[in-house]
């Protein structure tokens, strides 16, 4: 399948469009069947479509009690009793994203009864990366996921290039070019030294089977080469794992203007 860009003049008004476009399905999924699962990202992409859906569920009073987060990934450290989640007070810690920058920020303006509870915040163990599939199965599969690739590498959450179409859930050693695109995704790495070398992560199988819906969101003038390899040529691409979208049922592809490095205007999908 091949997928036409919606380009937007900034990361701002995406934000805006999708955002609203997720509160709608949101409300709507809650009120039906009392819970709605979304696929997050950590990182500098998707901010402006948290802080945007923030302000929506804040200016509409929804009840998100029943929204359930489901994280891609996080950085992990070899211990005597095998892998562990990286400190959740460390600064690049998907655990502590998760918390301060998605569920506080999406339950701002809410009243207590209304908000994300903290057993809903997941995220894939570790110590038993299987487990995470089986997690995600029990919930009826990923209702939204947000995307995102890696500017040099096209990496998606921490799959590297060259990972099978049906990959699972797993710990892998993130390649040197991830790496070096996490020096700027945590920009309080004094250097590559510190960055990680592993990490645990969902799998390309594991969002081709559990996504229902989906957006690759691109945004800057760093992730033109991503648009590139994201709008040419059809399926999965390994060399580019970010291409595992193109295999997801009425998925966009949401960039902005800085990405395209063309005027903004909307395209039809």
């Amino acid at each position: 399948m091949t997928v036409r860009p919606i380009i937007f003049a900034d990361r701002e008004s995406l934000g805006r469009v999708l955002a609203a476009e997720l509160a709608d399905s949101i409300e709507a999924a809650i009120a039906e069947r009392g819970t709605f699962v979304l696929g997050c990202p950590g990182g500098r992409t998707p901010v402006s479509t948290y802080e945007a859906l923030a302000d929506e569920f804040a200016r509409r009073g929804t009840d998100i009690s029943g929204l359930v987060i489901a994280m891609m990934d996080d950085y992990v450290m070899a211990t005597p009793e095998g892998w562990a989640h990286v400190p959740e007070d460390a600064h690049n810690s998907c655990v502590r994203f998760a918390k301060a920058e998605i569920q506080q920020v999406l339950n701002r303006g809410l009243p207590a009864e209304h908000r994300i509870p903290d057993s809903a915040v997941l995220l894939p163990d570790p110590a038993d990366p299987a487990a995470y599939e089986t997690q995600l199965d029990e919930l009826g599969g990923i209702d939204f996921f947000l995307l995102a690739s890696g500017a040099g590498d096209g990496h998606v959450a921490f799959n590297p290039p060259g990972s099978e179409i049906d990959s699972d859930t797993r710990v892998v050693e993130l390649a040197e070019q991830t790496r070096r695109d996490n020096l700027a995704t945590f920009p309080d790495f004094a250097g590559l030294d510190e960055v990680p070398t592993h990490g645990v992560t969902v799998g390309i199988g594991t969002i081709r089977r559990v996504t229902k819906r989906g957006a690759m969101i691109a945004v800057g003038a760093d992730k033109r080469e991503a648009v590139r390899r994201l709008t040419e040529g059809e399926g999965y691409d390994p060399s580019w794992p970010a291409t595992v979208y193109r295999t997801i049922p009425g998925v966009g592809l949401y960039i902005d203007e800085a990405a395209a490095g063309e005027p903004a205007g909307v395209e039809s999908r």
